[in-house]
């Protein structure tokens, strides 16, 4: 793949790439202290200082499953792009292969942690035959590799492979069924409740990523009614403001992260 541009930040980067055909790709590459890793341990995923850790600790590159994406949801520009399609399994190798060659004092093998997020541009349910062949072929040669895969929660998944190092993300956003609707605008998604009935076999706990809008998105008795805190972990994740989410007005949301108990 061809860089087109790139943008640097304390602990990382993010670049846009372009496949052969021309179409646009997100990868990011990061890292942070490995004790971070134990958010729900430690009730919270603050950092303790401004040491940011290196990729010896936790190595982190999110790759997108998709040019595009048809999901368009209220605070993610991803959607803008007119055309969408889904990407190969190699493609989805090659961005990994043009971090890791940006970085050759590093080996992902030395990391305490390897992490691959799924979680740039795509729903990775709508292309997830391609995810499970990426997997499959970074295991081969990073076998302690963590994949982190996150979903909307597409209506008749197989969440029944979730398992060993693979963690599961499901996009919630908001605890009221109508404004979820308007986050996600998406008819083929699961409804919160149904999001309530996911089981996966990994012994991990499934992550409930909330990017908290309005403070009406969030019900302590609603979601620990839906959700059963031995299965679900909640994060709480910022908006980064674009063109689209400043459209409606978003801010930045509510950026602390909060523990399910």
């Amino acid at each position: 793949m061809k860089e087109l541009c790139s943008r640097q930040f304390a602990n990382g980067s993010v670049h846009a790439l372009q496949t052969s055909d021309g179409y646009p790709v997100e990868v990011t590459d990061t890292f942070l202290p490995f004790y971070t890793k134990d958010a729900i341990g430690r009730n919270q995923n603050a950092l303790d200082s401004y040491h940011l850790g290196d990729r010896t600790q936790r190595w982190m590159i999110g790759v997108s499953c998709m040019s595009g994406c048809p999901v368009r949801c209220r605070f993610c520009a991803t959607g803008k792009l007119k055309r969408c399609r889904n990407l190969k399994a190699q493609e989805i190798l090659e961005q990994i292969q043009f971090v890791l060659s940006r970085n050759p004092s590093f080996d992902p093998r030395e990391a305490k942690e390897f992490k691959i997020n799924y979680t740039r541009m795509g729903e990775p349910f709508l292309n997830i035959e391609e995810i499970k062949k990426a997997i499959s072929l970074i295991d081969e040669r990073f076998p302690n590799t963590h994949h982190y895969i996150s979903t909307i929660g597409i209506r008749g998944s197989d969440f029944g492979w979730i398992r060993d190092r693979v963690t599961l993300q499901l996009s919630l956003h908001s605890l009221d069924d109508e404004h979820r609707d308007w986050l996600i605008p998406f008819k083929r998604k699961m409804s919160i409740d149904e999001l309530g009935t996911v089981k996966t076999n990994s012994k991990l706990k499934t992550t409930l990523n909330m990017t908290l809008v309005n403070e009406d998105d969030f019900s302590i008795k609603r979601l620990t009614s839906v959700f059963n805190p031995e299965n679900f972990f909640v994060k709480l994740s910022p908006i980064n403001p674009n063109d689209v989410s400043d459209s409606n007005n978003m801010g930045t949301g509510y950026v602390e992260g909060i523990n399910l108990v």
